[in-house]
């Protein structure tokens, strides 16, 4: 076992061996998954996993996480002018440092217990194959609008559990290029609509055809016939 300190709380971790388990590979129909910002996932069959940040749970932790951080920084505004020096902590310092810890470690918790089930759920379907684009993520956190959605998602923490989690279950995983345009094709005809910009959330095709964007992204991607499998 190894004991760990974390935002005030102690945690021990205990290592176990487990027989390998032997899975026969699913012959269940093949899933395109698009992550993004608007939704964690959108599968070609429809279904959807939410962005858990949009939750009042979420939302109401990250309002007090603020309020705390301004307790915090009020505090070492106090210290500075009282002449003291600011990086020596105090004990009220020392107690806030830790509450603001223990919000950090709660919204991780809450992120994390929430990927995890989403994964379990989407494996649980038995896909023959789980088709992934090749997200920039580091590239994408450049934008400043879309930084901090970009990392509260976790997106490359979802997909590399994901991959990890659908070999366990003897599961395909392709990647397609990132370059590949899953969201400006139509999945009905093959068109490539290249003035598709970010806010258009549905997709319209000059063919008469019209689908939520990222539903059409996702059969996109499951239907791609150039992949690389992990």
């Amino acid at each position: 076992g190894t004991i760990s300190y974390k935002a005030g709380r102690y945690y021990i971790s205990v290592l176990i061996d487990l027989p390998e388990k032997k899975s026969e590979k699913p012959q269940g129909k093949g899933i395109g998954i698009d992550l993004g910002v608007k939704e964690l996932a959108v599968m070609s069959n429809g279904f959807i996993k939410k962005n858990i940040n949009k939750t009042p749970r979420i939302k109401k932790l990250e309002s007090k996480l603020k309020h705390e951080q301004k307790c915090l920084s009020r505090k070492y505004e106090s210290k500075k002018k009282r002449g003291e020096k600011t990086a020596t902590y105090s004990a009220n310092i020392e107690k806030q440092v830790v509450k603001i810890q223990r919000i950090y470690q709660t919204l991780t918790n809450i992120r994390v217990d929430y990927e995890n089930k989403s994964i379990s759920e989407i494996i649980n379907r038995k896909p023959r194959f789980i088709v992934l684009e090749d997200l920039n993520v580091k590239g994408t956190m450049k934008n400043r609008h879309l930084s901090k959605a970009i990392a509260s998602q976790r997106l490359s923490y979802f997909r590399a559990k994901l991959t990890i989690k659908a070999k366990e279950h003897n599961i395909e995983v392709r990647i397609v290029d990132r370059f590949y345009p899953s969201s400006k094709k139509c999945s009905q005809c093959g068109l490539i609509k290249k003035d598709l910009k970010l806010k258009d959330r549905i997709y319209r095709c000059e063919c008469g055809f019209e689908l939520d964007r990222d539903l059409n992204a996702a059969i996109n991607l499951k239907n791609a016939k150039e992949y690389k499998i992990v």
